[in-house]
């Protein structure tokens, strides 16, 4: 069995953490440096992490998910956001391509061109969903690199995503899409991983 195979068996949501079990800065930097190798459409990138660990903002988001108490006992909470204006970064996500002559600069101004219009053209809706899309793959590689460095999570999506947005001070167009409690689960009284589906009754081939 590979080490990614036990990774994934192991890694579940943690319902109940210790307290006093703080995470720093630079552990959660350790992850962020391999997160941000997960795939996102044309590598714009659209995840953005505000992990909280103030009192006084983590305050906010526990009352803005109505009291979800392993908001209190995590080490921290991270609020996962997706940015619904990524596609306007595609020149700066291009430019080391075309500075090492990767890209040649008529290459360069059609992907510009073709991707800005490849958004535009989809509209707000699809700007928002490729927010929530893009975020949410980066998401489940943040709480599959923390199980892997010893550490559980719990996504969550019971919250106010306005108020979870004021709390953090996010900017327009930054889009609440999660929030990742991440600490040490309290495993007092485990209880088993819930029902899972067998293969059959969740993939149909070519057709359902």
């Amino acid at each position: 069995m590979s080490d990614l195979t036990n990774l994934v068996q192991s890694r579940h949501s943690a319902i109940k953490f210790m307290s006093d079990t703080p995470i720093s800065p630079a552990e959660l930097n350790e992850i962020f440096e391999l997160v941000k190798l997960a795939p996102s459409a044309f590598n714009l990138q659209h995840a953005h992490y505000v992990p909280v660990t103030d009192e006084s903002v983590r305050e906010q988001i526990y009352q803005a998910s109505g009291g979800q108490y392993k908001i209190k006992l995590a080490s921290a909470v991270i609020a996962v956001f997706g940015d619904t204006k990524a596609y306007s970064r595609i020149a700066e996500m291009n430019e080391g391509f075309l500075a090492l002559g990767m890209m040649d600069r008529t290459e360069f101004d059609t992907t510009v061109r073709d991707v800005t219009e490849f958004y535009e053209r989809r509209g707000a809706e699809f700007q928002r969903e490729e927010a929530v899309r893009n975020a949410s793959l980066s998401a489940m590689m943040f709480m599959l690199l923390a199980k892997d460095k010893g550490w559980d999570t719990c996504p969550m999506i019971g919250f106010d995503p306005q108020a979870v947005a004021e709390a953090v001070g996010a900017p327009e167009g930054m889009l609440p899409v999660m929030l990742i409690t991440i600490g040490k689960e309290d495993r007092s009284k485990p209880r088993p991983r819930g029902y899972r589906k067998p293969v059959a009754q969740f993939v149909s081939y070519d057709r359902f």
